[in-house]
């Protein structure tokens, strides 16, 4: 049976319902280690440093696809809640449309500007070509991949995360499809992976957009809509934390390129790679659980159903702490062997790459309930809490503390301040679930 947001959640059906949220999220990270994957076994080190300069900037662009994609289905999910399905379609077709605009926009400024900005970014002139090549063409699929980012929250909010999760594993094996085709079979190099790429956003990102234009009897689709200057904002500020979060991440990734770079030069670029790419599958998790959970929490809010909000809330908690665990004990175990699928074929790289990983790999003990407590308060609408975890824990712990801890640790104080950030993100997350939790009647 189909489950609805208006349901009482057991565990079971709290993962199930979160469940295809979570593989999306996952899948959906998966694109950027296929190329990793890709262009450091056939192209080699010095490319996968040069992708690696070059996707954060990326990232900045797609964050603000998540934010109105968050933001937004927080408002619909609500409005949902109060019963106003129509309203709710038309803020949701608002949403949609601006995010395809701004995509469009956003695509022609960067592209103007791109050498300067991979330069800003860390990009060496034995890195800058290649940078240049991989980044251009990202950019130019910033409006699909904005549209993506926005309809992996949209998806739950329309009690469809089945079919999100079915068009993430056909955008995914689009992807790597082509990763092959381009790199092993037409030695494209970084383009061909920049290219595989956004062909696979274009699946996630276009095919929904005829969906939910399609006429329906029931559920959220795209519809004539006017603009709700409120609404909108609002969805902006709410979504403001997933923005703040995915530009401090992004930032705070061109920091710890430029702070290896100066350390150990390429290859240490190359080794944060390799974490970056375990950690977006990792990470991705709880992002999924987060995202697939809020709009159960924005219903129940706008219901004022405290009881079940309570429910949801002791649930997701307890689901987060044994996932952290797990997560924290897998990645020490498999260090090694997910370091060697990268850059097995250099035997100090890997070295170098496993002992790092081993040091960032604590940070998973903790940076779950940053995630889930960022992604509670956007549900409930107040982004202001939600954009003040966000920027504590990545710009400000995490840019912080690369810069102070590698003075007193050298390489390792690299790996170190991520699991410090974390740890102290963590704490400041707690102390406000614990100081609202009488104000949002969950706990």
């Amino acid at each position: 049976m189909q489950i609805k947001l208006s349901d009482h959640f057991t565990y079971g059906r709290l993962l199930r319902y979160t469940l295809p949220s979570i593989i999306m999220m996952i899948f959906t990270s998966l694109y950027s280690v296929v190329d990793g994957l890709f262009v450091s076994n056939l192209v080699g080190d010095l490319a996968l440093s040069a992708v690696n300069i070059a996707f954060p900037i990326t990232m900045i662009i797609g964050a603000f696809g998540f934010m109105l994609g968050t933001g937004g289905s927080a408002i619909v999910a609500r409005t949902l809640g109060e019963g106003k399905p129509e309203l709710a379609s038309r803020y949701f077709s608002l949403f949609i449309w601006c995010v395809a605009g701004l995509g469009v926009v956003l695509s022609i400024v960067t592209i103007a500007f791109i050498e300067p900005i991979m330069r800003f970014a860390g990009a060496s002139d034995l890195l800058l070509p290649d940078c240049i090549a991989y980044g251009r063409i990202l950019l130019a699929g910033s409006a699909v991949f904005m549209l993506q980012s926005a309809f992996q929250s949209f998806f739950s909010a329309a009690e469809k995360p089945k079919l999100g999760l079915l068009l993430s594993l056909a955008a995914g094996a689009t992807n790597i499809v082509f990763d092959y085709v381009f790199i092993a079979l037409l030695d494209m190099g970084v383009v061909g992976a920049a290219l595989a790429t956004v062909l696979g956003y274009c699946v996630g990102g276009v095919i929904p957009v005829v969906y939910f234009l399609v006429p329906r009897r029931e559920g959220l689709r795209l519809v004539r809509t006017r603009f709700y200057g409120r609404q909108l904002l609002h969805a902006c500020t709410n979504g403001s934390s997933e923005l703040m979060s995915n530009i401090s991440a992004s930032v705070v990734g061109i920091l710890y390129n430029i702070r290896l770079m100066d350390l150990l030069g390429e290859p240490g670029v190359a080794a944060h790679s390799v974490m970056m790419y375990v950690d977006f599958v990792f990470v991705a998790a709880f992002l999924g659980f987060s995202m697939g959970s809020a709009p159960i929490v924005s219903y129940h809010y706008g219901a004022e159903n405290h009881d079940e909000l309570k429910n949801i809330f002791r649930r997701s908690g307890v689901i987060i702490a044994v996932t952290s665990v797990v997560m924290v004990a897998a990645s020490e175990v498999l260090s090694r062997p997910l370091s060697a699928a990268f850059v097995g074929y250099s035997p100090e790289l890997l070295e170098l790459t496993t002992h790092g990983f081993r040091i960032f790999a604590l940070c998973y003990l903790f940076c779950g309930l940053n995630i889930y407590a960022s992604a509670f308060f956007t549900a409930l609408c107040n982004g202001a809490l939600s954009a003040l975890i966000a920027f504590t824990r990545t710009l400000l712990l995490r840019g912080g503390l690369v810069l102070v801890m590698p003075l007193l640790f050298g390489v390792d104080g690299v790996w170190w301040s991520v699991a410090a950030a974390e740890l102290l993100g963590a704490v400041l997350s707690a102390a406000l679930l614990i100081l609202m939790r009488r104000r949002y009647h969950y706990a």
